[in-house]
């Protein structure tokens, strides 16, 4: 069995825009599979104003990490996040699992990561 949690909730995301010295903002979600087996992540995005973006879906290969960023169509499909715009992520997965999130904040050209909520 690997180390981690099934389910994590990320509060506080938002896909930033170009800042100081045209430095494109970005942010991702780290997820680490400690485990033997694959771990099938489903993705939800929470909004403030408008429906969830369910079921978005991939894979974490046993004993690997995968850095997803929400600015890329390989990692989140045709639901990349609106510049700006506030939101939170949801992860489910189906076995254990490590999730962190980062975001490179230029506009005050700053970096920084948190880990998610869980239960226990």
């Amino acid at each position: 069995m690997g180390y981690g949690k099934k389910v994590w909730v990320f509060p506080d995301a938002e896909l930033p825009p170009e800042g100081v010295n045209v430095i494109p903002g970005h942010e991702s979600v780290i997820i680490t599979n400690t485990g033997k087996e694959d771990a099938h992540v489903k993705i939800t995005l929470i909004y403030t104003d408008r429906d969830p973006v369910r079921d978005i879906e991939v894979v974490v290969g046993a004993e690997r990490v995968r850095c997803l960023r929400t600015n890329e169509e390989k990692d989140f499909g045709s639901h990349i996040p609106v510049v700006g715009e506030q939101y939170a992520i949801l992860l489910e997965s189906d076995v254990p699992v490590v999730a962190q999130y980062g975001r490179a904040e230029t506009r005050e050209v700053a970096f920084y990561t948190t880990p998610g909520y869980y239960e226990m």
